[in-house]
């Protein structure tokens, strides 16, 4: 009886053990708010655009800081400095409940991986090394939401697409420097480069300073990352509408144009210094839809060659008191246009207010202002969008913005 007693007990005790050594966690964010935006566009006819004035109530994920989402993660110790982990993110829409991402369960984030003392390896789906070397130093990730994102969030900087089927390694952060590599593997049979995606980045601080830069490139990218969603159309659509669901190009005049590019590469670059309460940015992104032309999607301008977008952008934050936070950016974008026709200017100016009202619920207010000139992707006079939101009718629109946050 004793010797029972005693194997009882010390396998218990090694039960208990093992289970604390792994670990799930299930986490939050729901955003919501409303917003009173002007120029909204309702119609197209021939003697022009027709629009007015929208209050709506709309999704963190469309207009907010972030977009609404519940996950689970963790990870198991498998001896040796050995983890595996895993992540299971769903994104969705605060006002109605509808899932987003194109309708997908787990459309932000799905993967499963394994860590060490060097680094962490995880296959799935997955934010790329733009998102997370560049990302940080633009005002969208930090206080800004998708109101202040680039045009149409042209670069991915606030990750409006993931990456399927992905490889990523991410190294551990060696005094101050992390690196970080990706790979999409297309799976199209007899031409590995077909819908091919890889990436490289890479991020270092050092007392104050800051710097991070992240490169990617996408073969058929029509189809291999604006059409990753599960709703995003067939490969005969456009599916650079907006935010990369099936949608007209008038919906994202922006880009829309250029879904017949065989490639699209993106670099960025930012840098950034904190001094007490104030942290400031400067960051720059090169977006190009090269060979146009190609059977990824439609050309209805018959465009060729490269069309390129530069982006410069500063940054500022400062903590006013423990609980309230102040943000200011202007973010200019150069459109040079494709087969030297077109081309197009976006002037994009953010400020906002964020008040935690504890840890984990903050109430903000943003308020957001385009000006463009020029022609746009679709051969079309520019007029102003704020990403996540509907065209303007004009060259400028205003949108302003009260929500409110909660982690869980």
């Amino acid at each position: 009886m004793k010797k029972s007693a005693v194997s009882f007990a010390v396998l218990t005790g090694i039960a208990g053990l093992a289970h604390a050594q792994s670990s799930v966690t299930l986490y939050g964010i729901i955003d919501s708010g409303v917003n009173y935006t002007n120029n909204v566009q309702t119609a197209k006819t021939a003697s022009g655009l027709v629009g007015g004035h929208q209050i709506a109530m709309i999704e963190g994920g469309s207009a907010g800081l972030q977009g609404s989402r519940w996950g689970l993660k963790g990870t198991e110790d498998l001896g040796g400095g050995l983890k595996s982990l895993f992540v299971l993110e769903s994104g969705f829409y605060s006002n109605n409940g509808a899932l987003n991402q194109g309708g997908a369960l787990f459309g932000r984030q799905a993967y499963v991986g394994l860590s060490n003392p060097v680094g962490t390896v995880t296959l799935g789906r997955q934010y790329d090394p733009v998102v997370d070397n560049f990302g940080p130093f633009l005002a969208a990730p930090q206080w800004g939401g998708y109101m202040s994102s680039h045009p149409s969030d042209l670069d991915n900087a606030l990750n409006s697409r993931r990456i399927n089927n992905s490889i990523k390694f991410r190294s551990a952060n060696y005094q101050g420097l992390t690196v970080e590599a990706m790979m999409n593997l297309g799976g199209t049979p007899g031409s590995f480069s077909s819908n091919w995606i890889w990436g490289a980045g890479a991020s270092y601080s050092h007392g104050p300073f800051s710097l991070g830069a992240g490169y990617l490139n996408v073969r058929n990218p029509n189809t291999s990352f604006f059409g990753a969603n599960p709703n995003a159309g067939p490969a005969t659509t456009n599916n650079l509408g907006s935010f990369g669901s099936p949608t007209s190009p008038q919906s994202n005049p922006v880009f829309a144009g250029y879904a017949s590019a065989n490639r699209l590469e993106i670099a960025g670059l930012g840098a950034g210094v904190t001094l007490g309460s104030l942290n400031m940015n400067l960051a720059y992104s090169n977006t190009r839809f090269r060979d146009m032309g190609s059977a990824s999607g439609p050309n209805t301008l018959h465009y060729t060659g490269t069309a390129a977008f530069n982006n410069v952008e500063i940054n500022a934050r400062y903590q006013l008191t423990p609980a309230l936070l102040a943000g200011l950016a202007y973010d200019y974008t150069r459109n040079g246009g494709a087969g030297g026709r077109g081309g197009a200017n976006y002037n994009l100016f953010s400020a906002g207010l964020d008040y935690f009202l504890s840890k984990r619920t903050d109430v903000y207010t943003l308020a957001v202002y385009e000006k463009t000139s020029g022609t746009d992707s679709t051969g079309q006079g520019a007029v102003a969008q704020i990403t996540g939101l509907t065209p303007s009718t004009t060259d400028k629109q205003v949108s302003l913005r009260v929500g409110i946050r909660h982690k869980f």
